[in-house]
């Protein structure tokens, strides 16, 4: 009896010692294929005067401000976990001071109420609901967002101005703030390599960087962050990349009603009967910590695939295109162009002067979408772009995504013209490389950075011209106006509505 429990027991060590070296090798082996396309694609981009391609390779500073994680911390993610409401940034979500304006009764709010009975919650100043959350102040999460004393993702940054230093903000959403897992952002990848650039040219300034970007924010939440969050802060520069948080081509076409969530009602964001939601299976919780699941879920779930890695089949539909509205050459000035671009023209209007105001000015970006006509993805190692396109985005074709896209930046650009704005054409110079993406819009490790060597020889132009002029660095007096800190809450509560 005590032999055939020992050759249970060397089978058991057998099979763990192997999924641990399978899962080992497929991590070297995600690694590898995320560092490959870089080498493809790198001396595609023209390098800005001054700049070292060696740089390329180096990493950030150590971010002094990462610390241990909070065991309730970890607890809490726990709960996230077991509660099976565990779709999108729901993890995130828990480390997230949320306005207590936008939230409002937390049992009401269709999409806080999935919570597990906790949130961080902060009064913002004006009164106004947005923006909808801020992240933790100096905090490091379980999910890895290292944030400073503003809650904004990165090293530390002094509130008072110092002497020869250039401070550059960047705006936006998750394509700005960044995957929370990555080591490092696009701001701090450009941060990093201005430094050198000034140490190579011995210029005798220092760059700071703030990353005040966050995910599934809009362009107006961005004036508010602008006002109230980045500007007492004094920055040279904004910097704004966005352009898929209001790109809704339902604009276009007959639009579908959405629904609130009224007292009393089921949370739409948790399973009814206290049943586990579909979203929060044990598998689908291993396939987010396991490589190897990952990759066995992606090829057996490519076998489902109706069109392996082309477009899938999609129903008619007509767009319904602005009458007289010029596609190749906009008029900005409409108050009826798709997409949301009167709403995002008028916020970056906003913007604009409050930072003029200050002497602050604006810098506008491309916007990137991973999507053409006819564009064909290897049905296993792009299945998550191909799902976020036909998903996300259905039931629109490729060919108007990439259409509305194209058309979406070409207002960019003649907003930029039209106001003396600087303009960094990021969808042009960034490779067309799904191997750089993880879906439509976000980048892997890989393609965040070299998105940010494309941005990086866009700035030291726009740096340079400053630095010659005079007009950088600034010299600035002691601050009249108090740091943007602030000071999270916890509230926990228990949504027992109907099921």
């Amino acid at each position: 009896m005590g032999r055939v429990w020992l050759n249970a027991l060397l089978v058991v060590v057998s099979v763990a010692l192997c999924t641990g070296a399978a899962e080992f090798v497929v991590r070297q082996l995600d690694a590898n294929a995320d560092n490959a396309p870089t080498g493809r694609h790198l001396d595609e981009i023209a390098l800005a005067p001054g700049v070292d391609r060696a740089w390329f390779f180096a990493n950030p500073p150590p971010l002094p401000n990462r610390r241990a994680i909070p065991q309730e911390w970890l607890d809490l993610v726990s709960k996230v976990e077991q509660s099976g409401v565990t779709e999108g940034t729901r993890r995130a979500d828990m480390f997230k001071a949320w306005n207590a304006n936008f939230v409002g009764d937390p049992c009401r709010h269709a999409y806080l109420c999935g919570a597990p009975g906790h949130l961080y919650l902060y009064d913002p100043p004006s009164g106004e609901a947005r923006p909808p959350y801020r992240f933790l102040p100096n905090a490091t999460t379980p999910i890895g967002l290292v944030t400073n004393d503003y809650g904004f993702r990165g090293p530390p940054v002094p509130f008072e101005r110092q002497p020869r230093t250039v401070r550059i903000a960047f705006i936006g959403a998750s394509t700005t703030v960044g995957n929370h897992y990555f080591p490092y952002s696009y701001p701090e990848f450009v941060g990093s390599w201005l430094n050198m650039w000034a140490a190579a040219r011995k210029l005798g300034v220092r760059f700071e960087i703030l990353n005040a970007g966050r995910e599934s924010i809009t362009s107006s939440d961005n004036v508010v962050i602008v006002r109230d969050e980045v500007l007492p802060l004094r920055p040279d520069l904004l910097v704004y990349y966005e352009g898929a948080n209001q790109f809704d081509l339902r604009t276009m076409t007959a639009a579908t009603p959405g629904g609130a969530s009224a007292a009393g009602d089921h949370c739409p964001a948790q399973p009814v009967g206290g049943g586990t939601a579909a979203s929060g299976s044990w598998l689908t919780d291993l396939q987010y910590e396991s490589a190897l699941v990952r990759r066995m879920q992606a090829l057996f779930s490519a076998r489902s695939l109706p069109e392996g890695g082309a477009e899938w089949p999609k129903k008619d539909y007509t767009l319904q295109w602005p009458k007289g509205l010029d596609e190749r050459d906009p008029d900005i000035t409409r108050t009826d162009l798709p997409v949301h671009l009167p709403t995002i023209l008028r916020d970056l209007d906003t913007i604009r002067a409050s930072g003029d105001a200050v002497g602050t000015e604006l810098v506008i970006a491309s916007f990137f979408w991973l999507v053409k006509d006819g564009m064909l993805l290897d049905p296993i190692r792009h299945r998550s772009i191909l799902d976020h396109i036909n998903q996300n985005y259905g039931p629109f074709h490729y060919r108007d995504m990439e259409r509305m896209a194209a058309f979406q930046n070409r207002v960019f650009a003649e907003y930029a013209r039209a106001h003396g704005l600087a303009f960094i054409d990021v969808a042009r110079l960034m490779p067309f490389d799904p191997d750089l993406f993880v879906d439509a819009i976000h980048n892997s490790y890989a393609g965040e950075r070299l998105r940010a060597w494309v941005f990086l020889q866009g700035l030291v132009p726009i740096v340079e011209r400053h630095l010659k002029s005079g007009a950088w660095p600034r010299k600035f007096e002691a601050s009249k106006k108090p740091a943007p800190v602030f000071k999270p809450r916890s509230i926990t509560f228990t949504c027992t509505g109907k099921s």
